[in-house]
């Protein structure tokens, strides 16, 4: 079964099948999508959207949601607020086959974060008030849920206030139980883009940014200059290019592909669902022109559909788009892959 049957060593007994594909500690929030809003908002107005949509968000949750609709066995980490967007998003992972088991319960007076996307024609605007985002911490994470998987993916670093500091401590860890660490910083919402992030990459096998993210990280507005710069950081850097799909580099390797054409409904989440898709072929030791390649094909699936996990919803449309584009050996898992009703232990 190639890559993910990686082994762990315990006590003499040999040698253990992982518990988890990917195990992500993180965000998962609520995605209030405003569409047909103008350029130009003025003051004090009241100005008329032309549509609506609420659906699960948080960078973490929605890579979480579409690598396990790809067919992963996906532990998640988080808090959960007693309130009723947690119980939404708890659902939507739940029934997407997500591992909640060692989600825990947020302390009083937190609550789940929101975040408001106006959506114009060109561009969008992006409000957030983070909640348990932000209160998430070392002591809430379960270390050996984390230690059974192969691989650790880390999102939203910049807002995750509580944890930030322990970042360093968690990544090693997973280091040292064995596992491979993927990294996607996402925005910085202060600006400073603070060198604690550079300090980390040590622990980090890939690094999957956006094309700002990567400018703004190297501290270079060319983007090959802080291409350059951060390749030599990491094994593999993976860069988001949106309309111009990606590039991935390890060492002197350098593969580039453009994005999927499709009617596109928005693009949120789009990139988390790229990191689904490179990161389903990454875990199974597939060689990166055909990581890039599933990367691209699941983000642009994204965004045939409101917000990061709706299109992902409907298995039977992700099969056929996947084999319309040439990835039929990802069908089989797609089909394979059983909601699970795990609850959690609220400890």
């Amino acid at each position: 079964m190639g890559a993910r049957m990686a082994c762990a060593s315990d006590a003499g007994f040999g040698c253990l099948v992982k518990r988890f594909d990917v195990v992500i500690a993180g965000e998962a929030n609520m995605d209030l999508l405003l569409y047909g809003l103008p350029e130009a908002l003025p003051a004090d107005r009241e100005l008329l959207a032309e549509g609506m949509q609420f659906v699960l968000g948080g960078s973490s949750a929605i890579t979480a949601h579409n690598l396990a609709a790809l067919g992963n066995r996906v532990g998640f980490l988080a808090l959960a607020a007693d309130d009723a967007f947690a119980r939404f998003w708890r659902a939507e992972l739940e029934n997407a086959g997500v591992d909640l088991s060692h989600v825990v319960a947020a302390r009083a007076g937190i609550t789940t974060g929101v975040s408001v996307l106006l959506q114009h024609a060109q561009s969008r605007r992006i409000f957030t008030w983070p909640g348990t985002t932000a209160a998430l911490r070392l002591a809430d994470l379960d270390l050996d849920s984390i230690a059974s998987a192969q691989h650790f993916h880390l999102s939203s670093y910049f807002l995750q206030r509580d944890l930030r500091a322990d970042v360093p401590v968690l990544l090693r860890s997973c280091k040292e139980q064995g596992l491979t660490v993927s990294l996607d910083p996402n925005d910085d919402p202060a600006g400073e883009w603070g060198h604690d992030l550079l300090d980390l990459l040590g622990c980090v096998d890939v690094l999957m940014p956006n094309e700002h993210e990567t400018c703004r990280l190297a501290g270079d507005s060319d983007l090959e200059r802080a291409i350059e710069t951060l390749r030599r950081k990491v094994p593999l850097l993976v860069v988001k290019r949106g309309l111009q799909g990606a590039v991935a580099i390890r060492g002197e390797q350098r593969v580039a592909m453009p994005a999927c054409s499709v009617a596109c409904v928005d693009a949120v989440g789009a990139g988390d669902s790229f990191n689904a898709g490179f990161l389903h072929g990454y875990l199974r030791g597939w060689d990166l022109e055909r990581c890039v390649r599933l990367g691209n094909c699941s983000g642009a699936f994204s965004t045939t559909g409101v917000g990061g996990t709706q299109a992902f919803r409907d298995r039977a449309a992700l099969a056929q788009f996947l084999e319309r584009h040439g990835e039929t050996e990802v069908l089989a898992e797609v089909a394979s892959a059983v909601p699970s009703r795990r609850t959690g232990n609220g400890r």
